[in-house]
């Protein structure tokens, strides 16, 4: 653990106060992760420390999540243009121009807008379960597009089902090769931050516009397809939600990307974390 540092710290962005992890040495390459639903930074725990002697790493919290500022749905749009933006500016503000991106779930299309709004910034993507393509949205969805298209209380009741504490524990544990690896404090903090009140609402609205980012996958398929950005793909094969062939469909669009398939769930970390973080330090020598 020689020369390993990890911070904690808040960064102002407009009227928010964003919280971030924040590992290595700023002179070294750096990875940017952003987590995904219903998480936070905090699943990114272990590779902050397992990285940090060889890069600098950063892992923000987006406004509603984690220890960010969680401001008031009724006075703060929670759509994905919006936090992108929110997050393309904390970087900006932290003098961070230059970067790999490592998405999963939510990262996903918070990292695509980013990356599509700055092509020279992004020197790699590093995509954990973190869908582009329609092909990889599986038959999960069909509540989720009941919602999208007529948002009423009813419609709302299946999407309301994923913020209680059972959803968010099966989210971790479902395809897992063995679910007493993963630890409780995982989905009992997701838990803690979903339940504040007036979160729901929040987490309602994100859910509701996730359909804009299927709306987007042909722009960012086509930024892949144009810009060939060295790709490291580390999927967790049983997820419920992005099954495999959400993974493969990158290969047809980046010619230097390279597939690694788990046997695990939707947070591939939670079990496979050691043999991702090799992967990763691999892939971020060979683009050097």
């Amino acid at each position: 653990m020689t020369n390993r540092k990890l911070s904690y710290k808040n960064q102002r962005v407009g009227d928010l106060s964003l919280f971030y992890r924040e590992a290595g040495d700023r002179s070294k390459d750096t990875i940017v992760m952003l987590h995904g639903f219903p998480a936070s930074s905090y699943m990114y725990r272990r590779l902050l420390l397992e990285l940090s002697d060889d890069y600098h790493i950063i892992a923000p919290d987006y406004p509603g999540f984690g220890n960010s500022d969680f401001p008031s749905p009724d006075t703060f749009a929670y759509t994905f243009a919006n936090i992108a933006r929110i997050m393309d500016a904390f970087l900006e503000a932290i003098n961070v121009s230059s970067y790999v991106l490592m998405i999963q779930d939510y990262g996903a299309p918070i990292g695509f807008r980013i990356a599509t709004a700055h092509p020279e910034r992004v020197r790699g993507i590093i995509a954990q379960n973190g869908n582009a393509y329609e092909e990889g949205l599986s038959a999960g969805f069909a509540d989720s597009r009941v919602f999208w298209k007529n948002r009423t209380p009813e419609t709302e009741q299946p999407m309301r089902a994923l913020l209680t504490l059972e959803s968010i524990k099966w989210q971790y544990t479902f395809g897992a090769k063995n679910p007493e690896n993963i630890s409780p404090d995982t989905w009992d903090l997701d838990f803690a931050k979903i339940s504040r009140p007036g979160n729901d609402q929040a987490q309602l609205d994100l859910l509701f516009d996730y359909q804009t980012n299927i709306a987007l996958y042909p722009v960012w398929q086509q930024y892949l397809r144009d810009n060939q950005p060295p790709m490291l793909i580390t999927w967790g094969v049983n997820d419920p939600f992005f099954p495999e062939t959400g993974a493969k469909a990158y290969l047809r669009d980046v010619k230097d990307a390279e597939y690694h398939a788990y046997q695990t769930g939707h947070f591939a970390l939670e079990e496979e974390g050691a043999d991702i973080s090799e992967k990763i330090r691999a892939f971020m020598k060979r683009i050097a």
